[in-house]
């Protein structure tokens, strides 16, 4: 018999790891699923974006934060992606989720936020079922499809949204002076997030280009083959 103090074997290991995996992915799809179904469900009934973020910002709060875990999973080799992106991409929405959405209650009831939100959920129910079918065979034609084609509007609206949250943001930013860091203090550091909002709006005009001709790249070449491993 095994001992107990013996380390796990190679395929043991991978075993807990792709079970972890599919546990992961089958909870953000669930996550998100919810969150299109109030999200719809808000629309249709009331007729409005207004108020359509307090119906999901539980939601939102819990598994868009979870996504974190997703630079972990690259940092430590579980899954094959570039952490500097991976990073950035998740970093991005986090934000958006707490340093905008969550911080600046005047930009709830914006369209931009109904805009990110909408992009947002239909992006990942659409790439969490494509991992997790990656994870466990053969990943469907038609998600496989999906999933290099709706980018094409999606990105688009997404990125439009999450500009025109942010610059609907900067007046009650300003007028409360959010998450400002003004000297003198101990740290000796001053920090005005009024102009790192600035900063990140003006960020998207060269990093945008080069994620959405990335997955047009990708999209030529998946489109039409086999599934493969991002």
């Amino acid at each position: 018999m095994e001992s107990k103090g013996r380390p796990a074997s190679k395929n043991q290991k991978n075993s807990l790891v792709t079970a972890y995996l599919v546990a992961y992915n089958v909870a953000q799809i669930l996550g998100w699923s919810a969150l299109g179904i109030l999200l719809i469900n808000h629309l249709v009934k009331k007729g409005t974006y207004v108020g359509l973020y307090q119906d999901v910002s539980v939601l939102l709060y819990i598994f868009q934060t979870a996504a974190v875990l997703e630079v972990l999973n690259c940092a430590v080799g579980f899954v094959k992606s570039n952490v500097v992106l991976t990073g950035f991409q998740v970093f991005s929405r986090v934000f958006l989720t707490w340093g905008i959405a969550y911080s600046v209650p005047s930009v709830q009831n914006n369209i931009g936020v109904c805009m990110f939100l909408s992009a947002w959920t239909l992006t990942e129910v659409i790439r969490y079922s494509f991992y997790l079918f990656a994870l466990i065979g053969e990943v469907p034609y038609i998600i496989q499809w999906c999933r290099y084609t709706f980018f094409i509007i999606l990105y688009p609206v997404g990125v439009t949204g999450e500009l025109l949250s942010i610059y609907g943001s900067l007046n009650e930013v300003v007028e409360k002076k959010l998450y400002y860091l003004e000297l003198p203090n101990r740290a000796n550091i001053a920090f005005n997030f009024y102009y790192y909002l600035i900063f990140t709006m003006l960020m998207y005009i060269p990093i945008f280009p080069q994620l959405y001709f990335h997955m047009v790249a990708q999209r030529k070449k998946v489109i039409g083959g086999r599934t493969k491993s991002d």
